[in-house]
């Protein structure tokens, strides 16, 4: 006979009319009626008639006849916990992603349509699809999903180009894996474009009155109270050397190579973060640095600008398609 345990409550109770036993040796004392109405599978299972007289190859447990099932004894609470009546048990929480694909394929196993529903809904979960998205596109692509399908094949934009091996890749083909590839690199190719023409940059701001912190001068009042304009202290580049110059102004060395690792960055990650984490680094080196001018303006205008770049990067990225057909 099999050492086996009971089962917390709710599945441990006196009155309960069969047995299931989870792969790891849990019982679970279980009301037949909960599982029939939720699942055609097991009402009938239930239904079969019992041979008459002592079965060798049915065991019984404390007057009860035990199933065994493949689930481990965590599915298969979470599993009971959605089957039940809500006066005896809440709802589980599917607190991982393999919490919520084990519910997932047992429910589909078990023909649990409503419970395969809730661990789709729990697999939708943004924590997910920000911690694993190329696990989570896998799983959708699999079931054929098609928002969750799309939505994970953006957040895996925040991934490099050539992931590493994930849990899930043997779910998908290698066509739908090439896909998913080359919808990275067309949306990388699209954003790292934006560099050879920054008019949108610069039809955003209008004039450079409305993006000073850019100037590279040094507006005061001198003895006299006259508005005088003096270069800061920052290093420059002259016209014929700048790429990233605006409205004609001298371009400003930190400027140039925050824009330089921004799209190099996006090249390789064509998403927010790569955008956030370049301005974030420009304006602590800025400062560093104590220029007068530069200093006390970069947080600022780096995080409007920030939002601009944010802005037009998922503009581009929502026109680029992923290539697979539902």
């Amino acid at each position: 006979m099999t050492n086996s345990v009971y089962a917390t409550a709710p599945f441990d109770h006196a009155k309960a009319d069969i047995i299931l036993r989870s792969s790891d040796n849990v019982d679970f004392r279980i009301f037949k009626l909960f599982l029939s109405l939720a699942s055609p599978f097991f009402e009938t299972l239930f239904e079969i008639p019992q041979p008459a007289g002592v079965n060798e190859d049915q065991e019984v447990k404390d007057g009860l006849v035990v199933v065994p099932i493949a689930e481990e004894s965590k599915t298969v609470d979470a599993l009971l916990r959605f089957c039940y009546p809500c006066t005896l048990t809440d709802d589980p929480n599917l607190v991982t992603l393999k919490d919520a694909v084990d519910v997932l394929d047992a429910a589909r196993k078990y023909a649990l349509d409503a419970i395969e529903k809730k661990a789709r809904q729990a697999i939708s979960n943004p924590k997910f699809f920000e911690a694993e998205p190329l696990r989570c596109f896998a799983i959708a692509r699999r079931g054929r999903w098609r928002e969750e399908t799309l939505l994970a094949a953006k957040y895996t934009l925040t991934q490099p180009l050539i992931p590493s091996w994930f849990q899930e890749i043997e779910m998908i083909t290698a066509a739908e894996l090439l896909a998913l590839l080359s919808y990275h690199q067309r949306c990388g190719e699209a954003v790292y474009a934006l560099r050879a023409n920054l008019s949108w940059i610069t039809s955003h701001y209008g004039s450079s009155e409305a993006c000073t912190w850019l100037s590279g001068r040094r507006t005061y009042n001198d003895h006299k109270g006259r508005l005088r304009h003096d270069p800061c202290g920052c290093s420059s580049l002259k016209a014929t050397t700048s790429k990233y110059m605006l409205f004609d102004n001298q371009s400003l060395q930190w400027w140039e190579d925050f824009m330089e690792e921004s799209f190099a960055a996006l090249r390789e990650k064509p998403c927010k973060a790569a955008v956030q984490a370049a301005a974030e680094k420009t304006a602590q080196t800025v400062q560093a640095g104590n220029c007068k001018s530069c200093s006390s303006t970069v947080i600022e205008g780096m995080r409007d600008f920030s939002d601009l770049f944010v802005r037009k990067v998922e503009e581009v990225v929502s026109q680029i398609e992923l290539q697979l057909e539902f």
